[in-house]
């Protein structure tokens, strides 16, 4: 990456896909606005077809960088990411989310970071913070190493290499020779993209000081069909690159498994068959139990432990049978 461009910091291009976000834009381009970045910065928004105005939202969007609009006729995140990163002018490319929030220090930090380890894309922690009513019981869920799982986006205190991150702040010359993302997924673009930049012998970096608040799901179906699609396309990509595979992507799938061979034993009469769901259960309870300090309310808690077997479930039926091929 070259920094001479400016004495104050390389030139950064935010890009944001946008779809079916009326609700989120503007909060998320507040939270562009108060970056405390010293250098060049502008914002590329790609606005997919929506149902819920995210185009005129996005025309009336205000934001203190300079930013600009492009449309993503495909309409997923994959194809919506490379249009605007085709817009950018950055040396360095700022992946957002509309649902995300980015804590002031966020991007000079990471172009700091970026600077320093070389690395080819640098993120951070991805911190669930619903608002109210069933999205808070579902963000405490999500922050629980039980349902959000161990990935080092979700759980990782120390800074170094890793296999993905929440986000990503990109060289944009290594993003170029990646080939930008796949734009055959709608989802798990973002692992897939690292695994191949790991691939060529380049970086991804995690700094955990780079938190960053992200809106979950606010309804049970909205969740459950989230977590199909992630279960789904995890399966494409492992196919794709099947050396990208790590053993806590294997979890779900497993408990799926596990239940429907559970299943059957029961219905044959054996009372062994009822170990699996009891001690997976257990488990659910237990986690549930821990999140006393974030949920004091019983009720909430009893949502949590069935937020746990949404996300799981979900994921694992996705990985089996869920039809996402891709081209």
């Amino acid at each position: 990456m070259n920094t001479a461009s400016t004495a104050k910091g390389p030139h950064v291009t935010v890009v944001i896909p946008a779809r079916n976000g009326a609700r989120e834009l503007q909060g998320c381009l507040d939270a562009i606005s108060a970056q405390a970045y010293s250098g060049p910065l502008e914002v590329v928004i790609a606005v997919a077809p929506s149902t819920d105005g995210t185009e005129q939202a996005a025309a009336d969007a205000i934001c203190s960088w300079p930013t600009k609009v492009v449309e993503n006729p495909a309409g997923t995140t994959s194809a919506g990411l490379n249009a605007a990163i085709k817009a950018a002018r950055g040396e360095v490319i700022v992946r957002v989310d509309a649902q995300s929030r980015l804590p002031d220090t966020y991007i000079e930090r990471a172009v700091a970071t970026l600077t320093r380890t070389g690395a080819a894309n640098v993120g951070g922690v991805q911190r669930p913070a619903g608002q109210s009513g069933l999205g808070r019981v579902i963000a405490a869920a999500m922050s629980s190493g039980f349902g959000g799982g161990p990935a080092h986006f979700r759980r990782g205190r120390h800074e170094g290499p890793v296999d993905t991150v929440y986000l990503g702040v990109f060289d944009a010359a290594a993003l170029a020779a990646a080939g930008g993302f796949d734009e055959s997924l709608e989802r798990n673009q973002d692992y897939e993209l690292n695994w191949r930049l790991r691939d060529q012998g380049r970086v991804v970096w995690l700094d955990p000081t780079l938190v960053v608040d992200y809106l979950p799901r606010s309804s049970w179906d909205g969740l459950a069909r989230q977590y199909f699609d992630y279960g789904a396309w995890k399966r494409v990509v492992i196919g794709r690159h099947p050396r990208s595979v790590q053993p806590r992507q294997l979890a779900a799938p497993a408990l799926v498994c596990g239940l429907v061979l559970s299943a059957i034993e029961l219905m044959r009469g054996r009372l062994r068959g009822g170990l699996i769901p009891a001690a997976y259960l257990g488990s659910c309870a237990v986690a549930a139990v821990r999140l006393r300090r974030s949920l004091p309310a019983f009720g909430d808690r009893l949502r949590a432990a069935a937020a746990f077997t949404v996300m799981h479930l979900s994921w694992g039926m996705g990985f089996l049978v869920g039809r996402r091929r891709g081209r």
